[in-house]
């Protein structure tokens, strides 16, 4: 049965409602999901081919040229912060108080978010199989493989999860603060100290921002509907 003009009418008002209420969440996740969906493929590409990223070295050496007593303690620190002794714990930490407060649904987004960035990471690796740099020797070696980089989809997923969760609430903008600051220092350390390639970290966080965009878009999607849209 067609319509009426006035069903169409209602209709066609039902929905400018919902773009004007959800013109931002579409930003979001175009910043969020699309974009770093459209970088990971444009690097896994070039990594797949075996193609020599030109940026790659010579930023590795204008890193290294930095290198002094004080960066290099507080890089290997960054280091260590973005995964074992930081990231790892903080994810263990956030999933258990989440659950403590029976809050179920934020409970699964957090803990599907780390350990399927992990698994992630680890097929990814396997997958691509690149080799680490070994421009010159590095003062905290790693032999796993180079792409993409686990600490910085570590602290890449840790951050959005956490940006996510807080969103609607008064740490948002200490926490977007907070990832601000971490999640570079961390990808920067693994430049400084030789073990990763900047490709390698742009990945991690291209794969990291769609794995955690997509978990919270799967777990907190809303059914839409014309009246819902007047009441967002």
């Amino acid at each position: 049965m067609r319509a009426t003009p006035a069903e169409s009418r209602a209709e066609a008002a039902g929905v400018r409602d919902w773009l004007a209420h959800n013109a931002w969440r579409i930003a979001a996740l175009f910043v969020c999901l699309l974009l770093p969906l459209a970088g990971f493929v444009a690097l896994a590409d070039e990594i797949h081919e075996a193609e020599s990223l030109h940026l790659d070295h010579a930023l590795l050496w204008r890193m290294h040229g930095l290198a002094s007593p004080a960066l290099d303690a507080f890089f290997v620190l960054m280091s260590r912060l973005g995964y074992q002794w930081g990231v790892i714990p903080v994810d263990v930490l956030l999933v258990a108080a989440l659950a403590l407060r029976r809050r179920w649904r934020d409970t699964l987004v957090a803990a599907s978010a780390f350990v399927g960035s992990a698994l992630l990471n680890i097929g990814s690796k396997q997958l691509f199989q690149r080799e680490r740099p070994s421009l010159w020797e590095s003062i905290a070696p790693e032999s796993t493989f180079s792409f993409p980089s686990g600490h910085a989809m570590g602290s890449m997923t840790l951050a959005a999860t956490a940006v996510f969760l807080a969103w609607h609430t008064r740490w948002r903008w200490p926490v977007l603060f907070a990832a601000a600051v971490f999640v570079p220092c961390v990808g920067l350390s693994r430049v400084h100290l030789g073990v990763h390639y900047p490709s390698d970290i742009l990945g991690g966080w291209c794969a990291a921002l769609v794995w955690v965009t997509g978990v919270h878009v799967l777990l907190f999607r809303r059914r839409w509907t014309p009246s819902a849209a007047a009441n967002p």
